[in-house]
């Protein structure tokens, strides 16, 4: 089994990579954002404790975000792995998670996060909007999901890189290139 974390900046091509990895290795794909939409929409026990904390315009405690992701892991005994998208977003959440697998007999064995600049970032997120129509790319909230990611995501990295789990992929250039240079890492398991 291997368990992955991908990180990245919005725009940083982690949707395009996540379904290729999931194709390629069996992965189930865990997002945190899709258990809280799904969690919600279907009035879950946890979906109306999300509900009523994200309505108070507080963030979902760490607790409830790992029990989402408790929950998601037992549902998949028979998975070759998980590949985590959006979560941990912070020391303290990554410190959880590693705390969880371990006491689910499990691991993260690798980080991988794609480095793309903010130039970059930029262009591909106004094509995307063009061609998506995507409303999570308006020039506001975009603004603030990089903000989000460069004043606070991106310091779970040095946690992950003092335990050898952090790799680093240039996210630039051809797409068949950057998934050869992730499963190049992968495959060294």
């Amino acid at each position: 089994m291997i368990n992955l974390v991908l990180f990245g900046p919005p725009g940083a091509g982690k949707g395009t990579q996540s379904e290729k990895l999931i194709k390629k290795y069996g992965f189930v794909h865990i997002s945190t954002g899709d258990l809280f939409r799904w969690h919600t929409k279907n009035d879950t026990p946890l979906g109306k404790r999300v509900k009523e904390i994200m309505n108070s315009g507080a963030l979902v405690p760490d607790e409830i975000t790992i029990a989402m992701l408790k929950e998601e892991l037992d549902k998949n005994p028979q998975a070759k792995g998980f590949l985590f998208d959006g979560f941990p977003r912070t020391v303290p959440q990554a410190e959880a998670l590693d705390k969880f697998m371990k006491d689910n007999g499990s691991a993260i064995h690798f980080v991988i996060a794609l480095d793309v600049n903010e130039a970059e970032l930029r262009t591909r997120i106004a094509k995307r909007r063009t061609v998506e129509n995507r409303a999570d790319d308006e020039e506001e909230k975009l603004n603030k999901r990089i903000t989000e990611y460069f004043t606070k995501t991106i310091h779970v990295l040095p946690y992950y890189e003092k335990q050898n789990r952090l790799n680093t992929v240039h996210g630039i250039g051809d797409i068949e290139e950057i998934f050869s240079n992730i499963c190049t890492i992968l495959d060294k398991k």
